[in-house]
C-alpha cells in the first residue's frame, strides 16, 4: 500500500521489527509482540481503526465499539474466561467489559462512536439493550464495500473517515434519538478535546457549563455514563493515536495527548484497550486482494 496505509514511523525502530520495546507499568523495558496492526482515522464524535488483530483480552471503554472482518466472523467474549461467541458485526456498549479476536490475519476494522453523540445515542437505543449485539452485515453492506474499496484505493484520511461514518449512518438510518445530548455537556466535551494537553479541573470544565461543579457533575455522569476524570482519560488516550499517525514517536505522543509518564500511558492502554501500547503496531497490513 502507499502512502496513506503504510504508517506513521516508529519512535526511531527498526521499521520491519517484530518487536518493539515500551516500558511497562512499573517502568522497565519489555519486548512485546504486536497483537494488532492498524491505521487510525477520527472525525468529530469518532474514529476507525482499519487493520488486523489478534486475541485481544478483556477491557472496557468509553466509546460505543462497532467491528468486524470484511470476511468472515469476529470473535468476542465478555470476560477472560468465557467461551467466544462469532459476530457477523459486533456492537459493544459504552463501558462493556469485551475480549476481541479478528484472527490476526484478516483485514478488519473497529469504529469507535462516543455514546454521547446523536450517532452514539441511536446506536445504544436501536441495538445496545441487551449488551454486544450481533448484527447482519446486511444492514450495511454497500456501505462496507465502500470502505474497503476506499482503504484498497487509498483514498486519503478525510475519505477513509467519510466511508467509516457511512457505516455508522447505515446502522443508525441517519435517524434522531429519543432524547438528543444536553447541549451543556456537548459543550463541555468539546472544550475538554481542544485543551487535553493542558490540566483540566472539574471547576474549570463545569464553568464552560454554566453549572456548579456538583451539578455538573451529576449532569455529565447521567450525559456520557462515567465520570469527568475518566472522559478526559480515555479522550487522552485516542489522541495518542491521532498523534502517532502524524508521525511523532509514541513517547512524544504521551506527552502531547498530556500524559504524565509512559508508565500512565501503559496503565491506561492495558484498561482500556487491553494490551500495552507497545502490542499496537501503527502501520499498515496487507489488504485482501480483490
Amino acid at each position: 500500500m502507499g502512502s496513506v496505509l503504510r504508517g506513521a514511523r516508529r519512535d526511531g525502530l527498526n521499521a520491519g521489527a517484530n518487536f518493539v520495546r515500551w516500558p511497562d507499568a512499573t517502568g522497565n523495558f519489555a519486548m512485546t509482540e504486536p497483537v494488532s496492526t492498524f491505521q487510525y482515522f477520527p472525525w468529530d464524535g469518532g474514529a476507525v481503526l482499519l487493520g488486523t488483530a489478534g486475541a485481544i483480552p478483556a477491557h472496557a471503554h468509553h466509546a460505543i465499539q462497532i467491528c468486524f472482518r470484511f470476511e468472515g466472523h469476529i470473535r468476542l467474549r465478555t470476560s477472560d474466561e468465557s467461551a467466544w461467541t462469532d459476530y457477523d458485526l459486533a456492537i459493544v456498549p459504552s463501558g462493556e467489559t469485551h475480549g476481541m479476536d479478528a484472527g490476526k490475519v484478516h483485514y478488519g476494522a473497529t469504529l469507535f462512536v462516543e455514546p454521547e453523540t446523536r450517532e452514539g445515542r441511536v446506536l445504544t437505543e436501536r441495538y445496545l439493550r441487551g449488551g454486544i449485539a450481533n448484527v447482519s452485515r446486511a444492514h450495511a453492506s454497500e456501505a462496507l464495500r465502500a470502505l474497503l474499496a476506499a482503504a484498497r484505493a487509498e483514498r486519503g484520511r478525510d475519505s477513509l473517515a467519510e466511508h467509516a461514518r457511512g457505516v455508522v449512518a447505515a446502522l443508525t438510518q441517519q435517524s434522531e434519538p429519543a432524547a438528543a445530548s444536553d447541549e451543556r455537556i456537548l459543550r463541555a466535551v468539546k472544550y475538554v478535546n481542544e485543551h487535553l494537553q493542558a490540566p483540566l479541573t472539574l471547576n474549570q470544565v463545569a464553568s464552560v457549563a454554566f453549572l456548579s461543579p456538583s451539578r455538573f457533575r451529576h449532569l455529565f455522569m447521567e450525559q456520557t455514563g462515567m465520570g469527568l476524570r475518566q472522559y478526559i482519560l480515555w479522550r487522552r488516550f485516542v489522541s495518542v493515536w491521532e498523534h502517532r499517525m502524524n508521525g511523532v514517536s509514541l513517547s512524544e505522543a504521551a506527552h502531547a495527548a498530556g500524559f504524565a509518564d509512559s508508565a500512565h500511558l501503559t496503565r491506561t492502554s492495558r484498561r482500556m484497550f487491553g494490551v500495552p501500547p507497545s502490542a499496537m503496531e501503527l502501520s499498515a497490513p496487507a489488504l485482501p486482494v480483490e
